[in-house]
């Protein structure tokens, strides 16, 4: 009789425990699928979300737990990409119309020689050509000079001494202003050389290009950060087009809008190359009159 009802006990005991197993198992998978349900909706938008459209974004759930974190996380990388490849397409679509005009003044001049070949004096068409072939090869060299900025940021810093680099830079150029220096000494920044460097000519060419008869660069600290400032006693910008000036073949009503003679990127490529190394770029009036661009980056060695 004991050995009966012990076994009897047992049976019952194992079967409230199989159904015990069984329904926290169905709990669980209930309570793992409902918690996995936005995960599984960031999948799938994800998925239909192409290159060729990238303004969709995921649903974003209420909270602060790992999940809507993720999704915010998400959508600001889409934001990103989305941005970046509005700009890249626009810069394309940009050096496209650009190189219209020298390839269609290229045809012109080829079809005329063409046309009248006793009328056409072979040395002034060629002069002509080669400036329009000049032309295109700086255009798509600044293009593809951005283009690599963008890419891959300021790779391979170094320290640099702006002072002493400002002087470097000033013994290969032959200006027609010369150029008043204003350079704090013991002033440096992590910087890749060439493409501060170029930053810094690009700001020299716009100012001599400008400039009256004063072109002057300034180097400073202030507290955590350096100051490059490069000023011209021109005809200056108006201040609604102070934003506009840093865009890619932007063209603007003052004659200091269009870049003449170069390729209209200069000053894109400096704000680029700016921003690459964790810096801001403005411009104002200066003391003389024209136009002030001031650079400030972090000072090396400075988190």
């Amino acid at each position: 009789m004991a050995i009966h009802r012990t076994g009897w006990v047992d049976t019952a005991i194992g079967a409230e425990t199989v159904t015990l197993i069984t329904l926290t198992g169905a709990a669980t998978w209930m309570l793992v699928g409902q918690a996995l349900e936005p995960v599984d909706a960031i999948r799938a938008q994800l998925a239909e979300i192409t290159f060729n459209d990238l303004s969709d974004r995921i649903p974003q759930p209420s909270g602060d737990d790992e999940v809507a974190r993720l999704a915010r996380t998400a959508n600001q990388t889409l934001g990103r990409l989305e941005e970046a490849v509005h700009v890249r397409r626009q810069t394309v679509s940009d050096a496209t119309h650009e190189l219209r005009t020298p390839l269609a003044g290229l045809r012109l001049q080829l079809e005329e020689a063409r046309l009248h070949p006793g009328e056409t004096e072979l040395l002034e068409l060629l002069d002509r050509l080669l400036g329009d072939v000049d032309r295109l090869q700086q255009i798509v060299t600044d293009v593809l000079y951005l283009a690599g900025v963008e890419a891959t940021g300021a790779v391979g810093r170094e320290q640099v001494d702006l002072a002493e680099f400002v002087r470097r830079g000033l013994k290969h150029r032959r200006d027609p202003l010369p150029t008043q220096l204003f350079l704090q000494e013991g002033v440096t920044v992590d910087a890749v050389p060439d493409q501060l460097g170029r930053a810094l000519g690009n700001l020299l060419d716009n100012a001599q290009r400008h400039a009256d008869q004063t072109v002057g660069v300034e180097v400073r600290a202030e507290g955590d950060t350096a100051l490059l400032v490069v000023f011209d006693d021109g005809s200056g910008i108006a201040e609604p087009d102070r934003d506009k000036i840093f865009e890619r073949f932007i063209r603007l009503d003052a004659a200091r809008s269009r870049d003449r003679g170069g390729s209209g990127l200069g000053l894109a490529i400096a704000a680029v190359v700016v921003r690459a190394h964790g810096g801001t770029i403005r411009v104002q009036e200066s003391p003389t009159g024209g136009a002030t661009f001031e650079v400030q980056l972090p000072l090396g060695g400075v988190s």
